[in-house]
């Protein structure tokens, strides 16, 4: 049992010295784990980055594969393509003095993103995995009204829950951003009460902006959007924003004209788990174990949507 003063996630990591801090959903979600995963080598521990990836990185040159499925990116891994999280990040980093090289998973099924998984855990000796959704997605058991975009996340969640480690955790950043895409966030509030009365839910932190970490954090968001002009990351810009103390309708870039958002200062909480409880009360995962494309992920949760007869309605939150 920890104390009040030391959160559970930093206490369950404190005898681990090689951990993997990855982005579970695709996109920009490793940028979600960056303040931990810089509070974590400022004390010193060895911090290996990764990323579901979205780029087409069937591209990169045969020395940049790990193994199948996982390749290392680094400020110049060439691809031609603007759109490269990865390199983008590995930039970023390489900037301000930290191990530059972000690793970079295949857009895959299960199977061979968790061989992809062991490849690295292996190559680095890597005793802990941190997983990080931009989102609360990574939340939702399947039989909600709205799911999100729940294959990369589940995916992701599957693949690292077949391998055994001393610790897995997640952590989900940026409450209330996924209401775009149809998750209710009474429903994520139950789904957490949950998981805390079953032993999974580790509590919740925030960022502030006036740590470290906090403000290295809202550098490296600003960095990504001045890098990728024509597609920022509407849910690390939203995160950020909220770190800054902004509220309500902020709009920060044309790929949200036209819809309300709602920044507030829950969406720069970390809200945290252990792994094995968010698979165990996902209701699909076994459906998608033996996948190997993520389009074969995406049919089987729509098979298993299929035959949800009463899905959960949305749970309003009173005001």
């Amino acid at each position: 049992m920890t104390s009040l003063h030391s959160h559970p996630l930093f206490s369950r990591l404190e005898s681990a010295q090689r951990i993997l801090v990855a982005g579970a959903g695709g996109g920009f979600d490793v940028y979600a784990g960056l303040p931990v995963a810089l509070s974590l080598m400022h004390r010193g521990k060895d911090v290996t980055l990764a990323n579901l990836t979205f780029s087409a990185v069937e591209g990169l040159p045969l020395d940049a594969w790990l193994a199948p499925d996982v390749a290392r990116v680094t400020p110049g891994t060439s691809l031609h393509q603007t759109y490269f999280p990865e390199r983008t990040l590995a930039s970023w980093l390489d900037l301000h003095g930290y191990p530059s090289t972000v690793h970079a998973f295949a857009r895959v099924g299960v199977q061979p993103l968790r061989a992809a998984y062991r490849a690295l855990i292996e190559q680095h000796g890597i005793e802990a995995v941190v997983l990080v959704d931009g989102g609360t997605d990574i939340l939702m058991r399947g039989d909600e009204t709205g799911l999100g975009t729940p294959e990369e996340d589940m995916a992701s969640v599957a693949a690292l829950a077949g391998i055994d480690l001393p610790e897995r955790l997640v952590i989900s950043v940026g409450f209330g951003v996924d209401a775009y895409h149809g998750v209710s966030h009474g429903l994520v509030l139950e789904n957490i009460a949950a998981l805390e009365t079953e032993g999974a839910y580790l509590g919740a932190f925030s960022v502030p902006r006036t740590t470290r970490e906090g403000a290295l954090f809202l550098d490296a968001v600003a960095h990504a959007q001045a890098h990728t002009p024509e597609h920022p990351s509407i849910v690390n810009g939203s995160i950020a924003a909220a770190v800054r103390g902004l509220f309500g309708d902020i709009q920060f870039t044309t790929r949200t004209r036209g819809s309300e958002l709602f920044i507030n200062p829950l969406m720069s909480l970390c809200f945290t788990f252990e792994l094995e409880g968010i698979a165990r009360r996902c209701l699909y995962l076994d459906r998608i174990e033996d996948t190997h494309l993520m389009r074969q992920v995406s049919s089987a949760i729509a098979e298993f949507r299929d035959g949800v007869d009463s899905p959960r309605p949305p749970r309003r939150i009173p005001h």
